[in-house]
């Protein structure tokens, strides 16, 4: 290579690192991080809770409720059973005629479970209650049980499917009206509702607070 190539290489390399360097200089200038004179304060929130906790799902007065429920609404819902029960005939399911107030596990001709012969020993009929709750999610209640179902989530369903199945032979009675045995159930929604109402003004607190620190430091 000829001195003269040479210094024409040499001058183009110190030409390109000389306007590198000449631009990054003038980035710098043009987009220099400027310090806060005065630093905030990082506040925190409180999550949402999404408003009021819902109400205990706890069974009902059912001598409050059981008179006013919907049996055609309960009939309607009774159309998820139907695959595998009926008021005439084992099936799948054992026979639900009069099955409210019946004793577990007694259809004639239905091979039960292990869990439903161990539930039946100690439960003498299928009150309200235990319906409500079987019915609510039979597995988690009885554990083991045949009935894959996997249950009823709304409460409503629930009490006028058993209002239906009440006009299906039951024997058991309608108990009287007991409100004040609801009460308990609502009293702790009350308080849950009034835990969440109380939340948002402590949060609103902690902002007032953060802001009267700030602007005595700017004093």
């Amino acid at each position: 290579m000829s001195d003269l190539t040479f210094n024409k290489v040499a001058g183009a390399v110190l030409a390109t690192g000389l306007a590198i360097f000449g631009l990054r200089e003038l980035s710098s200038g043009i987009f220099a991080d400027e310090k806060v004179e005065k630093p905030g304060y990082a506040v925190e929130v409180a999550a949402e809770t999404g408003g009021a906790a819902a109400a205990a799902d706890v069974p009902p007065d059912w001598g409050t409720v059981l008179p006013k429920a919907d049996v055609a609404a309960g009939e309607a819902v009774f159309a998820k059973c139907q695959s595998c029960h009926n008021f005439t005939a084992n099936g799948t399911g054992p026979d639900l005629l009069a099955v409210v107030g019946r004793k577990p596990g007694s259809e004639a001709g239905f091979a039960y479970s292990p869990a439903m012969e161990a539930f039946a020993a100690k439960q003498p009929i299928w009150d309200y209650e235990h319906v409500y709750e079987f019915v609510k999610n039979p597995q988690a209640y009885i554990p083991g049980t045949k009935m894959t179902f996997v249950g009823l989530k709304k409460q409503e369903d629930r009490i006028n499917l058993i209002a239906f199945l009440h006009t299906k032979g039951s024997t058991l009675p309608i108990p009287a009206p007991n409100p004040a045995a609801a009460a308990p159930a609502a009293g702790n929604a009350t308080a849950a509702a009034a835990g969440n109402a109380t939340a948002p003004a402590a949060g609103t607190a902690e902002v007032a607070a953060a802001g009267n620190a700030q602007a005595t430091a700017a004093k």
